[in-house]
């Protein structure tokens, strides 16, 4: 069921299944824990050959290429940067449907993994994932994200503190940034933990704005910082890569858009 490219919610697939096991008289699964029932398993032994292939039908009947992906993505690549690669990927394949997730890293590469998506444009480790692929399309700079009329101006004022008395906004603690946050910190002998738990760059910025503590991010051309709110660098600490994630060998359609990435990542400006 997850990999159908058409609308069909949960619910309306479990009001359909019940329906065929009260036409049959039997019961197709067990709900908790999730288990097919003797009936169930023949029914799908039946079955799964027609369904299997209907991917590579539809392969086919498009001519050969697969139109249709699956893409997951954080808000800010969703919104500032996606548009335009899609409209370069249509050129190519005119039919092109497409699906766009919104998530974090740790939270697309289970996706992927699960197969409930096709690709993923993240933030991501140097190291990774077995069974995924990456390709990195940008290194960005972690900066500080404070408040406009913080009386920090230096990440030094920061690690001087003992403790340090504002409250840190970051990403979860599997995400890259907060990683590489938290290993840079204890390299400087200091301790900062989260405050405010996010799970977008963009609420970062929102509960920065509203006075809510010190955010840690990157630097992201093209993108702009919300008035109530200015960077502080972070010349010291690694940079943070951005890059596509897919599984196995890419698709023509995966492929595509991996180029299409590369290219717009390489037009964007040299500084955020």
């Amino acid at each position: 069921m997850r990999n159908m490219p058409y609308g069909i919610q949960q619910p309306a697939i479990s009001g359909q299944v019940a329906q065929l096991e009260e036409h049959l008289g039997v019961a197709l699964f067990h709900r908790r824990p999730f288990a097919l029932t003797p009936p169930g398993e023949k029914l799908f032994k039946y079955i799964q050959p027609f369904f299997s292939g209907l991917e590579t039908l539809e392969i086919e009947m498009q001519g050969g290429q697969a139109q249709h992906i699956r893409i997951g993505a954080s808000t800010i690549v969703l919104r500032d940067h996606l548009p335009d690669v899609v409209q370069q990927a249509r050129k190519k394949f005119p039919q092109l449907r497409i699906a766009l997730r919104e998530g974090y890293q740790a939270e697309l590469e289970s996706q992927l993994l699960r197969e409930e998506i096709d690709m993923a444009v993240t933030l991501i480790e140097k190291r990774a994932t077995p069974g995924i692929q990456s390709q990195v399309l940008r290194e960005l700079p972690m900066v500080l994200l404070v408040p406009k009329d913080s009386k920090v101006t230096d990440a030094e004022q920061l690690w001087k503190q003992d403790p340090i008395t504002e409250p840190l906004i970051c990403m979860p603690a599997a995400e890259v940034i907060t990683k590489n946050l938290q290993s840079a910190l204890t390299k400087l002998g200091v301790d900062w933990f989260p405050s405010i738990e996010v799970s977008s760059l963009d609420l970062i910025q929102t509960y920065v704005t509203n006075g809510f503590g010190i955010g840690i991010t990157v630097q992201i051309p093209g993108v702009a910082i919300f008035p109530g709110a200015r960077v502080v660098a972070l010349p010291d600490f690694p940079k943070v890569a951005v890059g596509a994630l897919w599984r196995g060998k890419a698709s023509p359609l995966v492929q595509t858009f991996v180029d299409l990435l590369q290219q717009r990542a390489k037009s964007l400006p040299k500084n955020g």
